[in-house]
């Protein structure tokens, strides 16, 4: 007969021990450019709601501090599923053997190089021998997509002119004063300028072709039925799951508009995979620094 110490051990035990397990039924859950627990929160709860829901599955926010985070916590069987951009799938790819499942469509989302409406450069060809600032260094659309479409109008990367990286906001204002001569960015991230600083006047001197869409990949170690399984949530709920997205978030705004694309193959993200060949990287596993 085992004595009540012994009991209460055995007890404690199984406390401990059934969270852990309760949590292995769900699927762990992560957002490359959304940083920590309660952003992860407010951003996607309405999204976790409505996706157990319909998929009658569980999900478990897995909170990351960033891209390089994120594909390490896969690599080591951490999460599960990752939402993540164009240029980052490239390298969960690599890394990883990460699964596409679903793409998130993002209307117009392509890149751009700006410049000040009363300034002097009025093509891309004064922009040579030019400072350009670029948003986050290795971003699809603030850094990738603006370099190729330069490139496209006869612009090499860094050597026809000299790119930084600096905040946008911070870049808005070294344009102003002649520092720098134009910036690269996406049309929401323009759409933003325009509105929180309307006495300023902006031209668009160079426009990349549409972006490929961002992506939920899955672990390779995930179960192909359980891949399947939210694969289905998207194509037979996608309305739904689109509207839980963009509820009540200002950066989730960017889907506003699109459309869950659950045929997504890795074939879709070789245009990425050229456009970091543009700026000399033919080697993807880890991430521009």
């Amino acid at each position: 007969m085992l004595k009540p110490i012994a009991v209460a051990l055995l007890a404690a035990a199984a406390a401990f021990v059934t969270p852990t397990a309760q949590a292995q039924d769900a699927i762990r859950f992560a957002v490359t450019d959304i940083d920590g627990a309660e952003s992860l929160q407010r951003e996607f709860g309405p999204f976790k709601a409505a996706f157990e829901k319909v998929a009658d599955v569980k999900v478990q926010f897995f909170a990351v501090s960033g891209r390089t985070a994120a594909v390490e916590a896969m690599a080591a069987g951490q999460i599960d599923f990752v939402l993540t951009g164009p240029a980052e799938y490239v390298v969960f790819k690599a890394r990883t053997q990460a699964v596409p499942v679903v793409g998130w469509q993002r209307p117009d989302y392509f890149s751009q190089v700006a410049v000040l409406a009363t300034g002097p450069i009025k093509s891309v060809a004064d922009l040579k021998g030019k400072t350009i600032s670029f948003g986050e260094i290795g971003s699809t659309s603030q850094h990738l997509g603006p370099a190729q479409a330069l490139a496209d109008f006869g612009l090499k990367y860094n050597v026809d002119y000299k790119p930084i990286f600096v905040k946008r906001n911070v870049a808005v204002e070294a344009m102003k004063r002649g520092d720098i001569a134009a910036i690269g960015l996406n049309l929401t991230h323009l759409q933003r300028i325009r509105e929180s600083d309307t006495k300023t006047g902006f031209t668009v001197v160079a426009r990349g072709r549409d972006l490929p869409n961002d992506v939920m990949i899955a672990s390779p170690k995930v179960k192909p039925e359980i891949v399947a399984k939210v694969r289905k949530a998207f194509l037979d709920h996608g309305t739904e799951l689109m509207k839980a997205v963009v509820t009540g978030t200002d950066d989730n705004r960017k889907f506003t508009g699109g459309v869950f694309l659950p045929e997504v193959k890795d074939s879709d993200y070789d245009y990425v995979r050229s456009i970091y060949a543009t700026i000399g990287i033919t080697e993807f596993n880890k991430f521009i620094e």
